[in-house]
């Protein structure tokens, strides 16, 4: 059958695009942006719009086509069409999604791109130089993002092997997770490593942004306007419904009053763990992923990053790189053919093998963002510096690094 445009899904896609770019700028932005001192609101809210910003003109230079190009032994696509070149004019259908444009499909993916990294900040905030996270975004998602892309999106490796990552369980949080973790390993401790959000309002309309944008990320990953881009939005919804309500449960047990903090915190990470399953399971997976999400990223965050000593500012290995497993490997036992018949399953399908995949891949993602994040971390450290001076952290990245402040009190 020859593809043919189907303008609902076109349509469907256009509105899923502009969901997930929603998430980044303004989403993570004030999300993140409220969590931290208010001398530091607008160098971290900065970070995520420059993150927006450079990856979106790498994408269409050659990011696209090193991750979706024609594949090389597995490892990374080929840049046939640098800067995009003749591909919208061609009015070509996507080989991925056979009903939209090829450049529909592009952008949509380089929103994907476009999140990992600005995640990536909240663990460096109030104590990474602006220069420096300029110089680490090219470079990072030029030697970490894209080949995981591909491997697992792009026609690479673990997809041919039959991994399954249905909107970034692996490509997203895994990776965003672990190379969070090893950049504040690079960094060190802040010189006040509490958490003290200034503005817990920031927050929340942050996380109802992330929320509401998850919509595109999940179900738009559908591809189109059908019965799983539905199901999708289903699961997704209630994963971080129960997420969040998992997590007032154990603040109230274990400290007697339930928090707003605790609410949000919870909620990313239902939503962070469906990620990767939105398109494989049913509404009681869903339920089991969002309670299970929720205690895991409670006890990374309280219990081993207390105990290992690394100061991941605002949680993103916590929440995301855990909470990514979890949904990861949750796929391996409840994925189902009758959510979506293109695969045979997981655990309960009769497919067990699917679980060793799965482990595989965040195994394999996990390494590959640590190591090589490490490795960028390092060149930049021993170049151009990674951290800010001591009085700069002191007294505030706004006005040290930017000269402005996000609030004028006298």
């Amino acid at each position: 059958m020859v593809p043919v445009l189907n303008s609902g899904d076109t349509a469907w896609m256009l509105i899923s695009t502009a969901l997930v770019i929603l998430m980044t700028i303004p989403g993570v932005a004030l999300f993140y942006g409220g969590l931290i001192r208010r001398e530091n609101v607008l160098n971290t809210m900065f970070l995520s719009f420059v993150s927006f910003a450079v990856v979106s003109i790498i994408w269409f230079v050659y990011g696209y086509q090193l991750t979706f190009g024609t594949d090389i032994w597995g490892f990374i696509g080929t840049v046939s069409n640098p800067l995009f070149g003749g591909i919208v004019e061609s009015n070509s259908l996507s080989t991925y999604a056979p009903t939209i444009p090829t450049g529909l499909y592009a952008v949509f993916q380089m929103t994907f791109a476009a999140i990992t990294v600005a995640l990536i900040s909240g663990a460096v905030v109030e104590r990474m130089k602006f220069s420096a996270w300029l110089a680490f975004i090219p470079i990072w998602i030029t030697l970490v993002y894209m080949p995981i892309a591909h491997w697992m999106w792009g026609g690479g490796w673990l997809e041919q092997m039959g991994a399954l990552d249905f909107a970034g369980g692996t490509v997203v949080h895994v990776n965003c997770g672990m190379a969070a973790l090893a950049l504040v390993l690079i960094l060190g401790t802040r010189k006040n490593a509490r958490l003290l959000p200034h503005h817990l309002g920031y927050s929340i309309i942050g996380t109802g942004l992330l929320w509401f944008g998850w919509f595109g990320f999940n179900a738009g990953s559908a591809l189109g306007a059908t019965n799983l881009a539905v199901s999708a939005m289903i699961v997704t919804n209630l994963a971080a419904c129960v997420g969040m309500l998992t997590w007032i449960l154990i603040d109230k047990l274990k400290t007697g009053k339930p928090t707003m903090l605790g609410a949000l915190s919870g909620a990313i990470a239902g939503l962070a763990a469906i990620t990767p399953a939105a398109g494989y399971v049913n509404v009681t997976a869903a339920i089991i992923i969002g309670f299970a999400a929720s205690i895991c990223a409670y006890l990374a965050v309280s219990a081993l990053k207390p105990r290992l000593g690394y100061d991941d500012s605002l949680d993103v290995f916590g929440i995301h790189g855990v909470c990514g497993i979890v949904g990861t490997l949750a796929v391996g036992f409840f994925a189902t053919p009758l959510i979506n018949s293109a695969i045979k399953g997981g655990l309960i399908a009769g497919h067990p093998i699917q679980i060793a995949i799965q482990l595989l891949a965040i195994v394999v993602i996990g390494a590959y963002s640590f190591i090589m994040t490490y490795i960028i971390g390092k060149a930049i450290e021993k170049t151009i510096g990674l951290r800010v001076e001591d009085k700069e952290e002191v007294h505030g990245l706004d006005i040290t690094l930017h000269e402005e402040s996000g609030y004028r009190l006298s």
